[in-house]
């Protein structure tokens, strides 16, 4: 797990719960740490007067937080990170409904969560989930390519696989949920203790599989596309894989925190960071996300929804804690008991 490094005008504080400031901002990152970066440097430039400090962590990691922290918040303002667990906070009622000026100007998809949500988070970009394979490796242990969800299962495979830990990682909560979706909820869960055989290790971080696999760790990692592409543009031999199928996809979303100190600040980052002029920015920390706002550049090498045959992702029904906790039990009790 890493974390970013301290920045001018931006203090990083991970190990320790954030200090109260009337005049400062305190935010969660569940992005890549280096967008997480910078982003925080791009606010603080246009915000000066505001005192940003960021702390990154998973997507699961910044939901329990958020949790312990209830009746006390530290936190004002929760950003990125897959929207499962932000639509979990939510229902929770541990997030506060604010509706932005610059909603209208928002995707579909973006618009769609803060509706049902009562506008407690919001969309800020999306991905599509599927691995990345290192093309070497794969050539030299004569592996054939793996095109669907089917082909993971290949006794070829045996260690040769990393995905994160769905109590962790958002991105293999997004897996877990996905696989249901897709074959149903028995069917997933056999297939996942198929799967397990494979697997060499369980992460923390969702992208650290296809980092893993970029720096010839492990032959596949199973991770948003965006991520993949990322280590594909870095001129790593890895290339992205959108499951035959069908997959899920991610909405990358932001929330306010309910009871947060700061609340005019969280606003000030919130409209920001749904503006075109943010999200335009995105593409040069290699972000390859798809950017919310309808008129935000997007990365010539970001993976386009309409290539990809993807599912009616169902975000309310697996974005509700008791589904969570219902579908994070039986994986704990049927595939981590027995994890590598």
């Amino acid at each position: 797990m890493r974390y970013s490094s301290l920045l001018a005008a931006v203090i990083v504080c991970p190990m320790v719960p954030f200090a109260a400031s009337a005049a400062g901002l305190n935010m969660i990152c569940s992005a890549d740490v280096v967008v997480c970066e910078q982003m925080t440097t791009l606010f603080s430039q246009r915000h000066p007067d505001i005192k940003l400090s960021m702390v990154r962590l998973s997507a699961g990691e910044a939901y329990a937080r958020i949790r312990s922290e209830a009746r006390n918040p530290r936190t004002d303002i929760w950003w990125a990170g897959t929207g499962d667990p932000h639509m979990q906070a939510a229902e929770e009622g541990l997030t506060q409904a604010y509706k932005s000026p610059l909603l209208d100007q928002q995707q579909p998809w973006s618009q769609k969560v803060a509706e049902i949500s009562g506008y407690r988070t919001v969309g800020v970009y999306a991905g599509a989930l599927g691995w990345g394979y290192n093309t070497r490796l794969l050539a030299e242990k004569k592996l054939k390519v793996p095109a669907c969800w089917a082909d993971l299962l290949d006794p070829g495979f045996k260690g040769e696989i990393q995905i994160a830990n769905p109590n962790s990682s958002g991105t293999a909560y997004n897996t877990l949920a996905t696989l249901v979706q897709i074959m149903g909820e028995d069917k997933a869960f056999d297939y996942l203790k198929k799967l397990n055989a494979n697997i060499s290790q369980y992460t923390k971080s969702g992208s650290a599989p296809v980092k893993a696999a970029a720096r010839g760790e492990t032959t596949i990692g199973i991770v948003f596309m965006h991520d993949a592409v990322a280590m594909e543009v870095d001129g790593f031999p890895i290339k992205p894989v959108a499951p035959c199928e069908g997959t899920g996809y991610e909405i990358g979303s932001m929330s306010i925190i309910k009871g947060t100190r700061n609340l005019a600040n969280a606003k000030v980052w919130y409209d920001w960071a749904l503006s075109a002029e943010a999200q335009s920015h995105m593409k040069e920390a290699k972000s390859f996300q798809l950017p919310s706002n309808r008129t935000a550049e997007i990365s010539e090498y970001a993976p386009r929804f309409e290539n990809i045959k993807l599912i009616d992702y169902d975000f309310k029904t697996y974005g509700d804690s008791a589904k969570r906790k219902v579908l994070l039990g039986r994986w704990d009790k049927e595939i981590g008991a027995s994890a590598q």
